[in-house]
C-alpha cells in the first residue's frame, strides 16, 4: 500500500518507558479500512451497555420507509464499505430496563426500513463507535444519515533493550482510559492484547500497560489515536530473559529438584519457582537468586541488564 509514513521518536513517556510511532496518513485509498482485514470481534455490550443483546442475524423491519445509513471514519473522509455493525433500538426502554433491539447490519453502508418514529441507531467499528437520535417522518423521505466516527486504530509491540524483539507469547497488553476515577483506577477498554493485533479506537489519549512475562517487567506509556491514521507503537522494556542454574562446577549440569527465589536489592520477593532450570523474566535492577536443594540454601547476587538474556548459576558448596 503506498502511503506516506512520518516515523518519529517519541521521548520518555513515563520512567523506564519510550516508544516508536508511525503515523499512517488516511488517504482516500485507505479511508474506508486503513487498518486492514477486521481481526478482533465486537463485544456485544460494547457502548450498548442500556440495550438489549444483538441480535443473531440481520432482522430489518418490514412495511416501513427506507433510511440509508453509511459511517466515515472521519467527516471528510470516504464512506467506509466493510468492518462495520449497526444496530437500531427504540427509544423507550423495556421491562429490562434496556433499549430493545429493532434492526441489526453488518459490513459497510446499509438500509433500515423504519416505520414513522423515534429510534437510536449505533455504529461500532471495532472499540470506536457512535450513536445519535433518528427520527423517521410521518410524511416525506427520511434523509440519509452519514456517522462519523472520529476514529483510528493501533498496532501495539515491544522491544528488550535496544532493539531486541520480544517473542509474541511472552507479551501482552492492556488499554486503559486515560481518566482516573474516583478510586484511582482506570477504565479497562481492552485486555490481552495481542502484539501485532490491530485495535479500532475513538481519538483520543490511551494509558497502555505492556507487559513482558508475569514477574516484574511492566512498563506504561500514554498513546495518542488520530482520527483516520494507524499509530503503530513500539514499546522498549528494559527487562531480560534469565535461566537459574544450581551446579557443582562453572558450566556444570543443573541439578534438579531445586526451589528457587529471586529477591530485589531491597529484599523483596519478586518470583517463586522449582526446577532444575528455570526461566525468569526480570525488570533491570540487581537481585539475588536462593536455591534451596536437600535442605541446604545456596545464593549468587545477579546483575539485568536490558536486552541481554543470561544464565545464572549458582554454585554448590560442599
Amino acid at each position: 500500500m503506498s502511503a506516506p509514513v512520518l516515523f518519529r521518536s517519541f521521548p520518555t513517556v513515563l520512567a523506564g518507558a519510550m516508544f516508536l510511532a508511525a503515523l499512517v496518513a488516511g488517504q482516500a485509498a485507505m479511508a474506508q479500512d486503513p487498518f486492514g482485514t477486521p481481526t478482533e470481534k465486537i463485544a456485544p455490550d460494547l457502548h450498548l451497555n442500556g440495550f438489549s443483546p444483538l441480535l443473531e442475524k440481520d432482522t430489518p423491519l418490514r412495511h416501513g420507509k427506507t433510511v440509508r445509513m453509511d459511517a466515515r471514519l472521519t467527516e471528510k473522509g470516504a464512506v467506509m464499505t466493510y468492518g462495520l455493525s449497526w444496530r437500531v433500538f427504540q427509544p423507550i426502554a423495556g421491562a429490562d430496563g434496556k433499549l430493545p433491539l429493532l434492526a441489526s447490519s453488518e459490513g459497510g453502508s446499509t438500509r433500515f426500513d423504519l416505520a414513522p418514529g423515534e429510534y437510536f441507531v449505533n455504529v461500532a467499528f471495532g472499540r470506536a463507535g457512535a450513536t445519535k437520535k433518528l427520527v423517521v417522518p410521518e410524511s416525506g423521505d427520511p434523509e440519509p444519515q452519514t456517522f462519523v466516527l472520529d476514529a483510528g486504530g493501533m498496532v501495539l509491540n515491544a522491544v528488550s533493550g535496544a532493539d531486541m524483539r520480544i517473542p509474541p507469547d511472552e507479551l501482552t497488553f492492556n488499554i486503559y482510559s486515560n481518566d482516573v476515577r474516583e478510586d484511582g483506577e482506570r477504565g479497562l477498554i481492552m485486555g490481552d492484547v495481542k502484539p501485532g493485533e490491530v485495535v479500532r479506537l475513538n481519538s483520543g489519549t490511551y494509558h497502555v500497560v505492556s507487559n513482558y512475562g508475569d514477574v516484574n517487567a511492566t512498563i506504561r506509556a500514554d498513546i495518542q489515536i488520530e482520527a483516520g491514521k494507524l499509530v503503530e507503537a513500539t514499546i522498549q522494556h528494559k527487562a531480560a530473559k534469565i535461566t537459574l542454574k544450581l551446579v557443582s562446577q562453572e558450566g556444570g549440569e543443573a541439578i534438579a529438584d531445586t526451589a528457587w527465589s529471586i529477591l530485589t536489592g531491597s529484599g523483596d520477593s519478586v518470583s517463586e519457582s522449582v526446577g532444575a532450570f528455570p526461566v525468569v523474566i526480570l525488570a533491570e535492577g540487581k537481585y539475588t537468586a536462593v536455591a534451596r536443594h536437600k535442605d541446604k540454601i545456596y545464593q549468587r547476587d545477579f546483575t539485568v541488564t536490558p536486552g541481554r538474556n543470561q544464565d545464572v548459576e549458582v554454585l554448590l558448596e560442599e
